[in-house]
């Protein structure tokens, strides 16, 4: 085979010898390009964005690990006294008016506020969360006059 090759070869003119030459060599840079180069390069980029995503992670964890140990410098100091007299005096102190208050054991209460002004109501139980409160479940419902009448359990925060 190889002398059948080699009788090929020379059959050829030596410009024909020099342009066959070129070829090979042209097809060699190509599939070395497509074989190796480019599947290269599609991996590089490939870890890159990995890499990317992977940075961007670890700042939103640090970030929120950042938070967490906020909250836990800032925690509210534990309550004095039955959490339902807090949560009653709160309320009043908002201006609220309980249309039901009942303590649900240790550390839990629920009520019930027959109107509120939505912004009121929500800006006060987001304070009450800031003070160590949970709210474990709100149920809200409008009211004709363009108030709220809301149930509302809470909960104090362990530890």
């Amino acid at each position: 085979m190889s002398a059948r090759l080699r009788a090929l070869w020379m059959a050829r003119t030596p410009r024909e010898r020099w342009l066959l030459g070129v070829m090979l060599a042209l097809v060699a840079v190509v599939l070395v390009w497509l074989l190796i180069l480019r599947p290269l390069a599609d991996m590089l980029s490939a870890a890159r964005q990995r890499h990317g995503e992977a940075v961007a992670a670890l700042a939103e964890a640090r970030s929120q690990a950042a938070a967490i140990a906020a909250l836990e410098r800032n925690r509210p100091a534990p309550f004095a006294g039955p959490i339902d007299t807090a949560v009653a005096a709160a309320a009043s102190e908002a201006g609220f008016q309980l249309s039901g208050l009942q303590a649900q054991g240790a550390g839990r209460v629920s009520l019930a506020i027959g109107s509120a002004k939505p912004q009121a109501l929500f800006s006060w139980i987001a304070g009450l969360e800031t003070q160590g409160y949970i709210v474990q479940s709100l149920t809200a419902s409008s009211n004709p006059d363009r108030t709220l009448s809301a149930q509302i359990v809470l909960r104090a925060r362990a530890g």
